[in-house]
Parts: C-alpha cells; sequence; structure tokens
C-alpha cells in the first residue's frame, strides 16, 4: 500500500476492523518512510459478466442511473432510489458470488422497483424482458394486480 502524502511502497498496519455492516474492513496504517498515519478501506469486488462477454466490477451508480430513467416524471426521490441501490447490492452480494450475469442484476433490481413504483417498474420490465406487444404489458399488469392485496394500491 502506497503512502499516500510520502508515495513511500510500504507501510505497517496499526488496526483492523470490520465497518458496521461487514462489507468491508477499515485499516489503520502508518508509512515506513515517513511515519504519517491513514486509513484504508478494502471491499470485495463483485463483478458482473454481461451479454457481450466483458466482464467489468458491480456498480450501484449505474443501476441507480438505469432505474432514474424507468423513474422520470414519477414522485420518486433521489433518497429511494439511493436506498433501491443499497438493497439491490446488498441482495446481490448476499448470494455469495464473485461474479454474476446482468441479466441477475436485472432480477434485483425488479422486486424492489416493483415496491417503489409500479409504473417505472412497468418501464423498465418492458425493456429489461424485451415487451414486444400489448399483450406483455397486459400480462405484466394482471400478474401486479393479483400480486397485492385486495385495495391496495401503490404510487
Amino acid at each position: 500500500m502506497h503512502c499516500p502524502f510520502c508515495r513511500h511502497p510500504d507501510s505497517r498496519v496499526i488496526d483492523s476492523r470490520s465497518t458496521e455492516d461487514g462489507a468491508a474492513i477499515r485499516r489503520r496504517r502508518a508509512c515506513q518512510e515517513c511515519g504519517r498515519r491513514f486509513t484504508t478501506q478494502e471491499t470485495v469486488l463483485l463483478m458482473v459478466s454481461k451479454r457481450s462477454g466483458v466482464t467489468e466490477p458491480f456498480s450501484r451508480e449505474k443501476v441507480v442511473a438505469g432505474v432514474r430513467r424507468a423513474c422520470q416524471g414519477r414522485p420518486v426521490t433521489e433518497d429511494s432510489l439511493a436506498q433501491l441501490g443499497q438493497r439491490v447490492e446488498e441482495s446481490i452480494r448476499s448470494t455469495g458470488c464473485a461474479e454474476i450475469t446482468s441479466h441477475e442484476v436485472g432480477l434485483a433490481i425488479l422486486g424492489p422497483l416493483r415496491d417503489l413504483d409500479e409504473v417505472a417498474y412497468l418501464r423498465f420490465a418492458s425493456v429489461y424482458r424485451g415487451f414486444e406487444t400489448l399483450a406483455d404489458f397486459e400480462a405484466e399488469i394482471v400478474a401486479l394486480r393479483e400480486s397485492k392485496p385486495d385495495g391496495e394500491t401503490r404510487a
């Protein structure tokens, strides 16, 4: 680990602690050269394999950006989008896999998005699942109506 102050390539770990959610480790370090202290945070990289065969690190920001497009013009706050992004990431990390497919990311988005806003859910699902006819939309709307208790309306 390079010192952020003098760029010396060696540092000593003074203390290690797990973060509150257990998703990362914080380490307090001291530079062997200049003696200054700094903190690092280590997380496990979650990789996403795309249909094209390319593999890239999971990005909560990309999830939120995609959902934000589906929520355009809907009464959805940025805080709600951030919470959805966190739920999706937690869901994916809980699988214990180091690499997942982009299809699995899409599936992980659908549930929380349906709970957040049904119209945005339909928009996202129509692109994600490739709806081509009105019947595709109608079938999804029927499924939405059947999945909620009588008289309950969302968004």
